[in-house]
């Protein structure tokens, strides 16, 4: 059955490829971004592969934006039936080396958008009394890792978020919320984050510095001969599998590294259903 989906971030990468498979699924896909000046890229991909997108400025960290967005959907549709929380930025600095406004902005991009961009759809979705909200989120969001504290600390945020919504908004409403765990991804995501630490005054000499080498020559090599990184299009394939479950899980990983890389922590429950139904039992049985 065809969709109405909202997709945030889809400039470039994974946003781009789960906007185009969606699209080709049958479903009808509005792709948004902060800049449209940004949009080639996703063009050119929805040309390359015979779909139509409709385009639409959303601004993750602006809620007027999100809701101008979501309102002109919603006019022209009828409807929103799912959101892929996709829009997102990396970041590698020691908690004693990263400024205030630097943790406000990966909190208030990874986290934050997120909860404006959920606020805006549920409404919505209440009142028809069905919909799917799935979140991009990583290994990240599972398993702490060196020099990633800020930004994993947003991702467990979104993790948390997600499996709170589901214990009580899933039931009496059909709503269903998911998490998506990738390892790596092949795209710009990467050398964006090395990029701000160069425009953010690059490699502090302090003690960190030789582990912080360490780390970054050891994510180089990984990227270039491992099976850690994926396509863009892998995940968005995993998302697709997401999307058409009749019982969506609550939290997926998108590659058998991933699912080993975080089985100590998701081996007795992998889908996080029966966490979820202890909670509900605990708490409003």
């Amino acid at each position: 059955m065809s969709k109405v989906v909202i997709v945030t971030g889809t400039s470039t990468g994974l946003g781009i490829s789960i906007s185009v498979k969606a699209a080709q699924a049958g479903h009808k896909v509005y792709a948004t971004m902060r800049n449209l000046k940004k949009r080639d890229a996703l063009d050119a991909a929805a040309t390359a592969a015979g779909v139509a997108l409709d385009v639409l400025p959303l601004d993750v960290q602006d809620t007027a934006s999100i809701n101008t967005a979501v309102d002109a959907v919603i006019q022209k549709e009828g409807c929103i039936d799912l959101l892929i929380n996709n829009a997102g930025a990396g970041y590698v600095r020691t908690t004693e080396q990263a400024s205030e406004e630097d943790i406000d902005w990966v909190m208030d991009v990874n986290f934050r958008g997120v909860v404006r961009c959920t606020k805006a759809v549920l409404p919505h979705m209440r009142q028809q009394r069905s919909g799917h909200i799935l979140t991009v989120s990583s290994v990240g969001g599972l398993v702490g890792q060196p020099f990633n504290e800020i930004y994993c600390a947003a991702k467990f945020a979104v993790e948390g978020y997600m499996e709170a919504l589901a214990t009580y908004v899933t039931a009496p409403f059909g709503i269903h919320f998911s998490v998506v765990e990738p390892g790596g991804i092949s795209t710009e995501f990467a050398a964006n984050v090395l990029e701000h630490v160069q425009q953010t005054g690059g490699m502090l000499e302090d003690e960190y510095l030789p582990i912080l080498q360490k780390y970054i020559g050891g994510a180089q090599n990984r990227q270039a001969g491992s099976d850690i990184y994926q396509t863009p299009d892998e995940v968005a394939d995993v998302m697709m599998t997401c999307i058409n479950a009749d019982e969506p899980p609550i939290r997926m990983r998108t590659s058998k590294w991933a699912e080993d890389f975080a089985s100590l922590k998701t081996g007795l429950d992998p889908d996080g259903q029966q966490q979820r139904a202890r909670v509900i039992q605990e708490f409003l049985s």
